[in-house]
């Protein structure tokens, strides 16, 4: 039963990260949460076993989703050149900040940011993409990188939440931010994942299944269902318009935030 539980989660999660470039992260934290406390585990770590396990999984998720984006020519590949490299290791260290904090601030971190998120992006899903911007110099977009990467760990969705946006702050079209944010979540979830099974073999948590703060059963369930799934959302990302696809995300995001916010105040 719990094996049927990962790999439904994995269908939705993998067609989550081709449609939004998201890495399927805002599916799979909520949903794994919500599993591991049901299945009776440390709530002190459940919070940290769900982002780890989310980045662990978006490994095989970005692979299937970049390629079904890179095959329709959505991935900028130089940019992803400049972000990659600060992006594995904020992502690396961001997994240690993230093992220091509590559960309860976790949550509410998580759900302040995908919040915010949200608004900027629906409050700009309406606006014209001023193309005659360019992106900053290779040096600011490898620090650039590097912040993402740390948030990415602390959020465990991939980075697409914040690389999506920072792309078409600078005038990339949706469809192209969301191909190359598939594809910087790659990097990202790697150097996570190795964060999170590192800083959670320190902390020596007693958790069967697992290793470090990765769960296993969960990752090769959800991996092996995402990664056709997210073929599937990729297909229909290129079919939708750039205002129709902001708002689609932005109205995941909220849901989700809304979700953690009240779960760190202890109301749901």
């Amino acid at each position: 039963m719990e094996l049927v539980v990962f790999l439904v989660i994995g269908a939705l999660a993998g067609f989550a990260a081709g449609l939004f470039g998201v890495g399927g992260g805002t599916i799979i934290v909520p949903l794994l949460f919500i599993v591991f406390t049901q299945m009776g585990y440390d709530p002190a770590v459940i919070m940290h076993l769900a982002l780890g396990t989310s980045l662990a999984t978006i490994i095989v998720t970005s692979i299937s989703s970049f390629m079904a984006h890179n095959k329709k020519g959505g991935v900028i590949w130089p940019v992803f050149k400049n972000l990659a490299p600060g992006m594995a290791l904020g992502c690396f260290f961001g997994a240690g900040i993230a093992g220091w904090l509590s559960a309860v601030y976790l949550q509410l971190i998580v759900g302040v940011f995908l919040l915010w998120v949200a608004y900027t992006m629906f409050s700009g899903a309406n606006k014209v993409v001023d193309t005659s911007r360019s992106l900053p110099s290779t040096a600011a977009q490898v620090g650039a990188g590097a912040g993402i990467g740390i948030a990415s760990a602390i959020f465990g969705i991939g980075g697409g939440s914040l690389t999506v946006p920072y792309l078409t702050r600078y005038g990339v079209v949706m469809q192209k931010a969301v191909g190359t944010s598939a594809a910087c979540g790659l990097p990202i979830a790697i150097a996570g994942a190795l964060g999170f099974v590192y800083f959670g073999i320190q902390e020596q948590i007693t958790v069967p299944n697992t290793l470090g703060y990765v769960h296993i059963y969960a990752f090769l369930g959800i991996s092996i269902m995402s990664f056709f799934t997210a073929k599937v959302g990729a297909k229909v990302a290129h079919a939708l318009s750039p205002s129709v696809l902001k708002k689609c995300f932005a109205v995941l995001l909220v849901l989700v935030g809304v979700f953690f916010v009240l779960k760190g105040m202890g109301w749901v």
